[in-house]
């Protein structure tokens, strides 16, 4: 990316504008207002009135609800065009949506009517018996009768009451003589809540009949509106499209200038642009414009022959064009009001825009970075880890061919059925996390947590466990050791990151800031793969190592005492290389075994996902235990359910764990249906915040935060890509 200065005189601006804008690579920074002599541009003539069109067409397509499949083919839209269409198509959309307006308000009011009169229908009384009198109170509401007989019998001024009830609800009629206002306060004791009795002289059902009528007028007519709008929709849609885009196009145009920095006579514009692409910028602006503007390259943001990122490099000459950029007096910029060469000092926001160059299957897991923060120009974009390991993490802890088949499906459906870009990258992460789900569901043979797939997939047992039976209980120990290890490996990717990032200031100061952290890591566990002094677990030292046998038959029992020593030694120089380096951080030593430790959550997520599949399918299916040589076994009754003492897979049943609902009866069995399919979903979704958040949190907190700041920002260059528009 190379920062480039255009600076030319106001007499040229528009012409500048317009072919800035039509080459689209010109990312524009904001002045702001640091150069003395220099003040922010104001927009041309006629943005104030694009900008009142652009609102009042936007706020048509919301009304009419218009969408890109209205657009039909491309299209020129004039000015003149535009204006007597638009103000054509507002007139004809205001009048149709004034009219659905009136009729949904007047539809409400006949709903909250009808609403109003169904205590009073089943009251039985003419609505004109029940107001009108002088000396007699009327009230009308819903209560308790024998709570509200109580409230007038002891109410002080009733000489006598009568009271109507409905007979289906409890709304009550309360005729008092004579009328005094302290019958209120005395109803207001027993709980009667009073209703409005409807201004009419209709009988209620009389009353309802007329306004279930006019509902029915009423909603014809707005249904016949809504089909003018969707006619209109039809017939503008792609007209109000194109005029959306020429305004915005405009808009931009007329707007560009309050990014510039100006005098009265020039301006100034900074931006970023592809480095290979100046020469396209410098030649357009001189064949538009010849000697009236100059444009110089004053820095370039590259990376040298050996892949390192540079910054602040000044470029040497690199200007195109007139020189000092005249003004249309003849005289230079920095005479007209401005000191110095306005390219001597970046505006803000100077910092080069951001592009991701990612295959496409890795980018939607660009959204989870960007989650964070888009990279930095000089940083390494995490995103190709990020999908490597990521899906890796969640399948493995989730690890069930139907559960990765669903979460599939849930990520195509995503990807395919939205237009949002954030939605449909989550939905691309969604479906490579349902692969890997399914390809460690087939290596643990499950599907919905039956243990049925690896009889079919490779005839017996599969290759691996998760080591919820007592059976493989080893499997449970194993993966807790190589959660470890899965730390270490992720870590030193990120460590090694930091190592080559600062690079740039030396091998020396990558060594200090972050070769440090790899030598006290790799240190530290391999003295604990020693045995630490005899502290270690008996799973990673020694002859019950889970790589001795149990469960991974690699004949590792541990590193050697002399192994393990030298790995304390080159821990303890990390050590004083970072505190050599950066003292502060020599308090944090220990985070090369707090985050280590931290991975061990995918072995835990991966037994408590376990765990929940099972109960799910226990409480249905059953489970009888038969004992092995290598422990007790546990079996879902998928058929029947054996006695103990049966003989079963040449094992001898020793316990019935539970009889399941399968087995007990139609009523048992339905609610059985019910707590195997609610159950499922449950683990389903408690695999997106469970074993998703927790690879998230350590992609983030362990992994990014080894070497990544974030902060950049897109690549967002002066120009539109038009889609509803020609100019030919």
């Amino acid at each position: 990316m190379s920062r480039v200065s255009v600076t030319g005189s106001k007499g040229v601006m528009d012409e500048v504008i317009e072919a800035v804008h039509d080459l689209s690579l010109f990312d524009m920074t904001d002045y702001d207002g640091e150069w003395e002599g220099f003040t922010p541009g104001n927009p041309v003539a006629g943005a104030d009135t694009a900008s009142e069109k652009l609102v009042t067409v936007r706020s048509l397509q919301s009304i009419l609800g218009v969408d890109e499949e209205d657009a039909g083919p491309t299209r020129i839209v004039t000015d003149d065009a535009l204006e007597e269409e638009l103000e054509e198509v507002r007139t004809r959309v205001n009048e149709l949506d004034d009219r659905r307006d009136e009729l949904e308000d007047e539809l409400r009011s006949v709903e909250e009517k009808l609403e109003a009169v169904e205590p009073f229908v089943d009251l039985g009384i003419d609505l004109d018996l029940l107001q009108g009198y002088e000396n007699l109170s009327v009230l009308v509401g819903q209560g308790d009768r024998e709570a509200v007989r109580r409230a007038l019998v002891e109410a002080d001024g009733v000489d006598r009451h009568h009271i109507e009830s409905g007979s289906e609800t409890n709304t009550l009629a309360v005729f008092v003589y004579p009328a005094t206002a302290e019958v209120q306060d005395a109803l207001v004791g027993a709980n009667f809540t009073q209703l409005e009795v409807p201004e009419t002289d209709a009988e209620p059902a009389a009353y309802v009949d007329e306004l279930s009528h006019r509902r029915q007028q009423l909603s014809s007519k707005l249904n016949t509106v809504e089909d003018e709008l969707d006619d209109l929709r039809i017939e503008v849609g792609g007209f109000l499209l194109a005029a959306e885009e020429k305004l915005a196009i405009e808009a931009q145009k007329r707007e560009a200038p309050l990014s510039f920095a100006t005098t009265e006579n020039a301006f100034v514009a900074e931006g970023w642009l592809p480095t290979e692409r100046f020469v396209d910028l410098a030649e357009a602006l001189q064949n538009e414009v010849g000697d009236h503007v100059d444009v110089e390259e004053l820095e370039r943001a590259d990376y040298d022959e050996h892949g390192f990122a540079t910054g602040s490099e000044p470029t040497e000459g690199g200007a195109v064009g007139g020189g000092a950029a005249a003004a249309d007096g003849g005289e230079e910029v920095a005479t007209d009001g401005g000191h110095a060469h306005a390219g001597d000092v970046a505006m803000s926001g100077g910092a080069p825009p951001v592009v991701q160059d990612n295959p496409d299957v890795v980018k939607p897991f660009e959204a989870l970075v960007g989650v964070i923060n888009k990279p930095k120009y000089w940083e390494l974009d995490p995103t190709v880890i990020l999908f490597l390991t990521f899906p890796l993490f969640f399948g493995f802890m989730i690890g069930d061919l139907g559960y990765g088949l669903l979460y599939m499906g849930l990520g195509y459906t995503l990807m395919t059925r939205f237009d949002s870009d954030v939605i449909r990258s989550l939905g691309g992460v969604g479906l490579l996390a349902g692969v890997f789900t399914g390809i460690f569901g087939i290596l643990y043979g499950e599907i919905f947590g039956l243990h049925q797939l690896g009889e079919i997939v490779w005839g017996g047992s599969p290759p691996i466990h998760k080591g919820l039976i007592p059976e493989y209980g080893d499997y449970a120990l194993g993966w807790l050791v190589l959660s470890l290890l899965a730390g270490v490996v992720h870590l030193t990717i990120g460590w090694i990151f930091d190592f080559y990032e600062n690079l740039s200031h030396g091998f020396g100061d990558a060594m200090l800031e972050s070769g440090s952290w790899l030598m006290m890591m790799f240190g530290l566990w391999t003295w604990i793969f020693a045995g630490a002094f005899g502290s270690a677990p008996d799973i990673i030292y020694g002859a019950d190592s889970v790589f001795n046998g149990h469960p991974f038959p690699l004949g590792f029992t541990g590193f050697s005492p002399t192994i393990g020593l030298a790995g304390l030694a080159v821990f303890g120089v990390g050590l004083a290389l970072l505190v050599y380096g950066e003292p502060i951080e020599g308090v944090e030593f220990l985070n090369v075994l707090v985050n280590v430790l931290s991975y061990t959550r995918l072995a835990a997520v991966l037994l408590a996902k376990a765990g929940m599949a099972f109960v799910v399918n226990l409480l249905f299916f059953g489970v009888y235990v038969t004992e092995t040589e290598h422990g007790d076994a546990w079996h879902f009754a998928l058929g029947h359910m054996p006695e103990v003492g049966d003989s079963v897979h040449g094992h001898v049943v020793t316990e019935i764990m539970f009889g399941g609902l399968l087995h007990g009866g139609v009523a048992a069995f339905l609610v059985g249906i019910v707590i195997l399919v609610v159950g499922h979903m449950l683990v389903l979704a408690l695999g997106v915040t469970s074993a998703g958040l927790q690879a998230v949190r350590l992609e983030y907190v362990e992994f990014f935060g080894k070497f990544y700041e974030g902060g950049g920002r897109d690549y967002e260059p002066f120009g539109y890509e038009r889609r509803f528009t020609t100019e030919e």
